[in-house]
């Protein structure tokens, strides 16, 4: 019976180190989760990078208006203003907006690059995706030795970089570029709304929303509009 015992023991405590392990990496998961760090970024410094880049695209799905990408190079000195940082879908218009200003007059660099509805018409999205984040890149004025960005296939800088799975939600370089895209996207569609008012482009910021797709039947597509897109190049026949 002792024996017994004292192996029913060892199972209780290996199935008890189990669970715990199992706690701990959810809780690792739902930290990195929730708060984004500059981890990926400490590593690059102490190998030597001191300039890292982040890039994030935003438009891609809009049935009008450009493409946008962002891109951040963060000062290493002065990330306290960024502790509550956010990816910009997880926060509201006024909050991007709030973090517009607040990565802007904090950072070592940052700038936009723009394809246009025709650019991304003619070469596809996919190529357009390449196109807008090394205009990004290529208009900053602090130039990186790293760049770092929300993953996507064939993406290729002359500088060294790395592309990131979900790197917008987890690497606060990206997550910065991302709110500088979102709100220039979203910016400049104001403007477009402005333009053509008849299609609420400042309601929805040129995504397929029920209202959108019925004003692209009512009066077909303005010149903003993505032709090669689905609900658009129907309407064109």
């Amino acid at each position: 019976m002792v024996g017994i015992a004292n192996g029913m023991g060892s199972r209780m405590d290996i199935l008890k180190s189990r669970n715990e392990a199992k706690t701990s990496f959810f809780l690792i998961f739902l930290i990195g989760y929730i708060y984004m760090d500059y981890l990926y970024e400490q590593e690059l410094i102490k190998n030597g990078f001191n300039d890292i880049c982040g890039i994030d695209e935003a438009g891609r799905g809009p049935l009008a208006g450009p493409l946008v990408a962002g891109a951040v190079i963060l000062d290493s000195n002065n990330l306290d203003v960024l502790v509550d940082l956010k990816e910009s879908k997880s926060l509201s218009e006024a909050q991007r907006e709030f973090y517009f200003d607040i990565v802007c007059h904090n950072v070592k660099s940052w700038s936009v690059g723009v394809v246009s509805n025709k650019e991304l018409d003619k070469h596809g999205l996919s190529y357009a995706n390449k196109i807008v984040m090394k205009r990004a890149w290529y208009y900053l004025d602090v130039k990186p030795d790293y760049i770092l960005y929300d993953y996507m296939p064939g993406v290729q800088f002359e500088t060294p970089a790395k592309g990131i799975k979900k790197g917008d939600k987890n690497i606060l370089s990206i997550a910065a570029a991302s709110i500088i895209a979102k709100v220039i996207h979203d910016r400049i569609m104001h403007s477009f709304a402005r333009i053509y008012p008849k299609y609420g482009f400042d309601q929805h910021k040129g995504y397929g929303t029920k209202f959108h797709l019925d004003k692209i039947q009512e009066f077909g597509a303005c010149p903003i509009h993505r032709t090669s897109y689905k609900g658009v190049k129907s309407t064109l026949l």
